[in-house]
């Protein structure tokens, strides 16, 4: 190992080690320190009921979904997709594949029945490059996906929350949501570390399949 990742790697470890939010995911039993940011936008905006139909993008390794089945109760339903494995978290149905993919959309389907989506969720990240225009590009891809996916799944009148990379492809981003939804706000939860440039982007009353 080079004495620049090795480096790298100390610093990570050392900051995740005087993290707040890591330390109350482990005594928690949450999967990731994420779980807080959902937690506050979720407070914040109301988007989280008993009952709900959800769907939660990129969902791996889970702490998201964690939260969300304990806010829907056994009434709801939260399928959770990811290309990665994911080990199973009780109450979630668990997709693997690309969202993007037909036949995963078709998988999702299946397992929402004869409901929709009352939320769809999205905490993806892309692979980070460190180049900021490029990693923002990619955010933005994830997130474009993201919006075609919502047309596949979601009921109108309901809501959209996604992660993108601020810059100039957040400000599309935000602008074509806010013509498939009534409302799209933008939000930068406490549990986000100072240095991140994400965003995250709430969307509220989905317009329907012909507002794309």
């Amino acid at each position: 190992m080079s004495r620049g990742r090795h480096k790298r790697n100390k610093s990570w470890v050392d900051r995740q080690q005087r993290d707040p939010f890591v330390k109350s995911a482990r005594r928690e039993g949450y999967r990731s320190r994420a779980v807080y940011k959902l937690m506050e936008l979720d407070r914040r905006d109301g988007l989280l009921r008993s009952g709900m139909v959800v769907v939660d993008l990129g969902a791996a390794p889970g702490g998201w979904s964690q939260y969300v089945v304990e806010r829907v109760g056994d009434s709801g339903i939260v399928v959770a997709v990811d290309v990665l494995p994911m080990d199973p978290v009780p109450g979630v149905r668990i997709v693997q594949g690309d969202f993007s993919e037909r036949s995963v959309i078709e998988q999702v389907r299946a397992h929402l029945g004869d409901r929709h989506a009352d939320l769809v969720i999205s905490d993806m990240s892309p692979n980070i490059s460190g180049i900021a225009s490029v990693d923002q590009a990619r955010s933005y891809a994830l997130g474009e996906q993201a919006a075609n996916f919502v047309v596949e799944v979601l009921k109108p009148g309901n809501h959209m929350l996604v992660k993108v990379f601020e810059g100039e492809d957040a400000i599309s981003l935000r602008r074509r949501l806010g013509q498939m939804f009534s409302q799209c706000l933008s939000r930068k939860p406490v549990a986000s570390r100072g240095r991140s440039r994400e965003t995250y982007l709430v969307a509220k009353d989905f317009r329907g399949t012909d507002s794309g």
